[in-house]
């Protein structure tokens, strides 16, 4: 466990800039998807209300939930995030798009955020928030930065090493690392379709 410990520690001291870098982009695609929210005119305002006001009613109501779609539809867009950032970075003109990537998944939850605290207000929407999103994204927002990082050091290494047979190496470790975190963000789905899901109906009976 400590060699482990020891292990996080060098990699992340290693490639600091780089999970200094995306954390900025992640967080500027927050504030950014609350700043939409914010400036929407009344009747998007309203749209998103009614939206979120209906699902919160359909669960109040007993609606059941379609668990492996729920599962399906989940697992489908983080396979989708790790497909782009995995192909994406093993291309030279790919990490852009990574960085890309990175602020639509930060604008993406500051937008969902802001809603739900514009419709339910800050009290409820924290406790709505903390038992619907808080456990999945504990997992993937920090999968997404390693796999990132992971991409950039091989856009890296490909700009220091041209030599083909290095290229592959490190596209082949890069294509492990990746297969490793679709793994960890299957969990991820997992706890999102089973127990976010779950938490978030015991919850609305006290919004």
């Amino acid at each position: 466990m400590k060699n482990f410990k020891k292990i996080i520690e060098e990699h992340i001291i290693k490639n600091i800039r780089s999970y200094i870098i995306l954390t900025i982009i992640f967080l500027v695609g927050i504030i950014i998807g609350i700043i939409v929210v914010n400036n929407s005119n009344a009747d998007n305002k309203n749209e998103i209300n009614s939206y979120i006001n209906n699902f919160i009613t359909e669960l109040k109501n007993g609606t059941k939930l379609n668990y492996g779609e729920l599962l399906k539809t989940s697992f489908k867009n983080n396979f989708i995030t790790v497909l782009i950032i995995w192909f994406m970075s093993s291309t030279v003109i790919g990490i852009p798009i990574v960085y890309g990537v990175i602020a639509y998944k930060g604008f993406a939850l500051g937008y969902t955020i802001s809603s739900v605290v514009s419709t339910l207000g800050t009290g409820k929407a924290i406790l709505f928030v903390t038992s619907s999103m808080l456990l999945h994204n504990i997992i993937f927002i920090p999968s997404i930065l390693l796999l990132s990082v992971s991409g950039i050091n091989l856009y890296k290494s490909i700009i220091k090493d041209k030599r083909k047979e290095n290229i592959k190496i490190e596209i082949i470790r890069h294509t492990i690392f990746s297969l490793i975190i679709l793994v960890v963000l299957l969990v991820a789905s997992l706890i999102e379709t089973y127990i976010s899901s779950n938490l978030s109906i015991s919850i609305v009976k006290y919004l």
